[in-house]
C-alpha cells in the first residue's frame, strides 16, 4: 500500500525503519480502511487510509516521519509538516 500525498523515507535508511516502527505502533489494535485511487506504483496500491478513522498520512507527517507530496496531495498535508522533519529528510525529486 502506497499511501497517496506522502513522502516517506526509504525503508533501507535509519529515518525510514523510524517510520517503520512508528507506523507499526501506530496501528497497533485499529481498524484500517482505505480508499484506493485505482493506481498502482511499484506493485502496490495507492489511496488514502485511515486508522479508526484517522488519515494515517497526515498522523505520519504530523509526527514528523514523512512530507507531503505535493504532486500528489495538492498540498492537503503541507502544513503538517514538522520543520525536524523538513531538515532531517530529503524530499524527493517528483514531489518538489
Amino acid at each position: 500500500m502506497r499511501l497517496n500525498g506522502v513522502d516517506a523515507p526509504e525503508l533501507g535508511t535509519r529515518s525510514g525503519q523510524d517510520a517503520k516502527r512508528w507506523m507499526v505502533n501506530f496501528l497497533r489494535g485499529k481498524d484500517v480502511e482505505c480508499k484506493l485511487n485505482g493506481e498502482r506504483t511499484h506493485d502496490r496500491w495507492v489511496g488514502v487510509c485511515f486508522a479508526d478513522g484517522e488519515d494515517i498520512g497526515a498522523a505520519v507527517i504530523a509526527a514528523g516521519h514523512a512530507l507531503d507530496c505535493a504532486r500528489y496531495s495538492n498540498g492537503r498535508y503541507r502544513q503538517l509538516e514538522t520543520s525536524a522533519a523538513r531538515s532531517r529528510l530529503k524530499r524527493a525529486g517528483y514531489c518538489r
